[in-house]
Order: structure tokens, then C-alpha cells, then sequence
């Protein structure tokens, strides 16, 4: 089951995070995206900026979703692609 965070971000669409990128404090907007798998979709939050791996994964823990950030995937600790289908 995803948290109630995860849950508000789905419902709002849209998650603003600071992130730290090229050794700066930046702001950044993510949209919560809805991957096709064949039949399936899963969700993810997702902006085309470059983000450093460990800014990814440490999103993914916070918010317990899914990031992808400049062709990079991170999913959070213990969870994977079928934990977030058709969600």
C-alpha cells in the first residue's frame, strides 16, 4: 500500500521538492506521469531536468514514489514497478 503522502501527490498531480543540483539549492517542479506496460500503466513523479542519482533515490524514499529525473528511475527501498501498477 502506498503512504498518505504518496496518495496527496497522485491526487494533486504535482510535487514541488528542493533538490540540490550542480552543488545548488533548486526548487523543482515533478508531475506525477503514468507509464504504459503493455496493458498496465504504473506512476511515477517525473521532470526532464539532470538530477544527481542520490537526489533521485532520496526523493524516491521521501515521497515513496517512483522519480524519474533526466532518464534516470529510482523506486523507493524494498520496492519495485509492480507495487506501483494502476495506482
Amino acid at each position: 500500500m502506498i503512504s498518505d503522502i504518496a496518495h496527496r501527490i497522485i491526487l494533486a498531480g504535482t510535487f514541488r521538492a528542493r533538490v540540490k543540483r550542480s552543488g545548488m539549492l533548486q526548487m523543482l517542479t515533478f508531475t506525477v506521469k503514468r507509464v504504459d506496460i503493455g496493458s498496465d500503466h504504473f506512476t511515477e513523479l517525473y521532470t526532464h531536468r539532470t538530477m544527481d542519482m542520490s537526489e533521485i533515490l532520496r526523493l524516491a524514499e521521501e515521497t515513496g514514489l517512483p522519480v524519474e529525473a533526466g532518464g534516470q528511475r529510482a523506486f523507493p527501498k524494498g520496492l519495485g514497478m509492480k507495487d506501483f501498477m494502476n495506482l
